[in-house]
This record gives C-alpha cells, structure tokens and sequence, in this order.
C-alpha cells in the first residue's frame, strides 16, 4: 500500500486524497492549526493527522497549497527531507511561474529529495468523474505513474522542470485572463449606462462568449482572493514582456479588488449583467 502525503487538506487537496485512498492508498496530511470545517473535510477524504516529521514515511509528498505558500513549505519539509533514510519524492502540484518552481525544486534538491514538477488543470475531482488533469514534467516521472495507477489523470509534458508550470501559466493566463477582461469591461459598461447594450450586442454576435461569462463570472466572486497570487505569478512568467506582465499585474488587482468588496456594488452589477443573461 502507498502512503502518500498531500499538504493540505483544503478543496483540491481533501479531494486528491479522497481519491487516492479510495484507490487503496494510506494518505498522511497535517492538521495542527487548521479549522473544525478543514478537519472534519480531510478526515472524510481518508487522511490522517501528523506531524511534519511524520511525513517521512511517506512514498510521495504532493504540495497543494495556495502560491504564495509553497516555496515556505518546502523551506520548512527541507530539514525533515534532508534526514530521511528513505527520500519521498517530492510533487509541487501548485500554479507557480517557472522561475520560483525551479526554486522550489532547488529547495528540495537540496534535500536529497527526488522532486516532479507538477500542474492540476480542472476542478477537483468527484465521485465518478475523470477528475483535473495532472500534469508532470522532471527528470524522473517514474513516481507519478503510481498515481494514474490510483486513479489521477496524470499527463506527462516534456521539457524538464518548469514545462508543467509553463503549460499552467499559459492555460490560467487565457482562461483566468478572460474572466478578468470580462468583469472589468462588463462594469465598465455599467458605470457609462451601457450594461444593457453590452448585453444585447454579446447576446447577438457573441453567444458563446455571453454563455461562457453567464457561467465563469457568479462562480470567479468567491474564489477571487484565491486568484490574486495566481495572477501575479502569472505577471512573473511574463517578466520578459513587459505589457504582457502589465496586464496580469493589472488582473491580480482586479480579483484582490473584487474580493475585498464581498457582495458590494460591483459584485452586484456582475450579478445582475449574469442574471439578465439568463433571461429568455
């Protein structure tokens, strides 16, 4: 039986594990500090509370954290790495840009720990679905097969460390991008008096772009907050093209706007442009 860590249990997290330990699979994770709501979520998905040294007994250790934490994670497994008899290998599963997923991995290669650089794509996986596409790249992806063994959709990309995390930037970039176009112009529209006209003209030659924004926009609001760092990092893929970074910086303010605002006015307008959308 694999023992696998998956740090943390939050929705992709819990939601990985549940599979893998559906799968036959003895999933470790941390719990100190973390909510009622948080802890029950991972125990329903099968994982066991334990300390951070404990995770050395794990064959795989699969980091899913918010960005901004993974490369203090990996600060913080390194020492715990580095005395390990055995070396789990070490899965960075988080949306980073090239550059900080090398300093991740340096982090780790420090250790001594075998490290795979990869990139969910798609919502966390339920019951009877195929689930996110796993996306893997590195010098050694032999560990990541144990996953699709246990039911993960695990996608090799060639290219080394940082091809996983380039795919990701680009996908995100394009899919996340156009949300934030999407709401800023929208509310643009609202403050000049043309929200209705917007909607007319999308209704009439952009259908699927209405359908789409209908769909994206309601369910963007409450994970706004949780894109800010995305964004950002997705500005640091683009250092090399400068309105290119300037825009995704430009995004990330956005989403952090929208998230501090809660069900203010503009979440409202948003509300209200998808609502008429969906009206016959």
């Amino acid at each position: 039986m694999a023992t696998i860590g998956v740090i943390a249990p939050g929705a992709m997290g819990s939601a990985i594990a549940g599979r893998l330990h559906g799968s036959g699979a003895r999933i470790l994770t941390v719990l100190a500090g973390r909510s009622e709501a948080t802890v029950a979520r991972a125990r329903e998905s099968g994982m066991e509370g334990v300390d951070e040294p404990s995770l050395a007994e794990a064959d795989l250790i699969l980091s899913i954290v918010p960005p901004a934490e993974a490369m203090a994670l990996a600060i913080r497994l390194s020492p715990m790495l580095a005395s390990a008899g055995r070396k789990p290998v070490y899965i960075d599963c988080n949306a980073l840009n090239v550059a900080t997923k090398h300093g991740v991995a340096a982090v780790i290669g420090q250790a001594g720990a075998p490290f795979i650089d990869a990139a969910i794509i798609g919502a966390p996986p339920k019951l009877k679905d195929k689930g996110p596409r796993f996306y893997v790249s590195g010098n050694d992806l032999a560990a990541s097969v144990a996953l699709r063994e246990m039911g993960l959709d695990v996608r090799p990309v060639e290219g080394g460390v940082g091809a996983a995390s380039a795919l990701k930037m680009s996908y995100a970039g394009i899919n996340k991008g156009l949300t934030a176009l999407a709401a800023v112009m929208v509310l643009a529209a609202g403050r000049a008096g043309a929200a209705e006209a917007l909607h007319a003209e999308l209704a009439e030659s952009e259908p699927e772009l209405l359908a789409r924004f209908s769909r994206v926009l309601p369910d963007m609001v409450p994970k706004a907050y949780r894109w800010v760092a995305e964004m950002d990092e997705i500005a640091s893929f683009l250092e090399s093209d400068d309105g290119g970074r300037r825009m995704f910086e430009g995004a990330g303010r956005i989403y952090e706007r929208l998230a501090a605002k809660g069900d203010g006015d503009e979440v409202g307008r948003l509300k209200a442009f998808v609502a008429a959308a969906e009206r016959p």
